[in-house]
């Protein structure tokens, strides 16, 4: 009989419902490479991934036949050549509308609320993406409409993370997301989370925008939660955030800046 682990293993938990456990498990080996890793001992692959080591090999066997992994002369293992032409295909093809779009929508439908994704442009910010909430009474901000970067929640987003001091952008560093009202225009409120891409590169602001009145204080924790769905959408990692301050109403604009 094989003997069965104690405690499951990382890879288990990360398992698919219905999936192929081989399969699950290769694939964790995969993504257990983190940014700076050029190769992996055995032991290092063992510790990260939670497998013993004689599952490892079985596993690293098909992984170096399929080319996504290499065993080099020292007996570490690197990830493949196929990894490489995988991410030159997924490269082409790759539709930043098409991952931002669909989120944009789904945060509309839980919300019904307008939801945008904003870039920063020069000393601006561009609506790169917008999803207009079913409610007639809304802002009508448009994609391609240039706003202030210093102004609006995700504004205020785009300037933490562009490393702007002060207490509100720390704030927004420390918690991942920000509730403000009136800040860019009068009785809207806006609650925005940034979004990662690989390697930590700041790919965003996920916005979400009503009037004040309608302002819940749920839509934080909506956004934060989309934004992190989008940032693993996009192959990045959304940072570790201290739970947002408690509170009915969004933040009012710093009076310093």
């Amino acid at each position: 009989m094989p003997r069965k682990a104690a405690q499951l293993s990382e890879a288990d938990k990360n398992a698919a419902d219905g999936g192929a456990i081989a399969v699950d498990r290769a694939l964790f080996v995969l993504s257990v490479f983190r940014e700076g890793d050029t190769s992996l001992g055995l032991a290092e692959l063992a510790q990260r991934s939670g497998l013993y080591k004689s599952t490892l090999l079985r596993l690293l066997a098909s992984l170096e036949h399929a080319r996504l992994i290499q065993r080099l002369p020292d007996g570490r293992y690197a990830l493949g050549s196929e990894v490489a032409r995988l991410n030159a295909v997924y490269a082409a093809s790759f539709s930043l509308e098409q991952v931002v779009v669909p989120a944009l929508r789904e945060l509309v439908r839980v919300t019904r609320e307008s939801a945008a994704f904003h870039i920063e442009q020069g000393e601006h910010r561009l609506c790169l993406y917008r999803v207009d909430s079913p409610q007639p009474v809304r802002d009508h901000i448009r994609a391609g409409d240039l706003l202030p970067r210093n102004r609006g929640s995700g504004g205020r987003v785009l300037r933490a993370f562009a490393g702007a001091r002060g207490e509100i952008y720390q704030r927004i560093r420390d918690e991942g997301v920000i509730a403000m009202v009136g800040d860019r225009s009068p009785d809207i409120a806006g609650v925005s989370s940034p979004v990662f891409g690989p390697g930590g590169e700041l790919k965003g602001a996920l916005t979400l925008t009503c009037p004040t009145p309608r302002f819940s204080d749920a839509f934080r924790e909506q956004v934060l939660d989309a934004a992190r769905a989008l940032t693993l959408a996009l192959g990045g990692t959304f940072p570790e955030v201290r739970p947002a301050s408690a509170g009915s109403m969004p933040t009012t604009p710093p009076q310093d800046d």
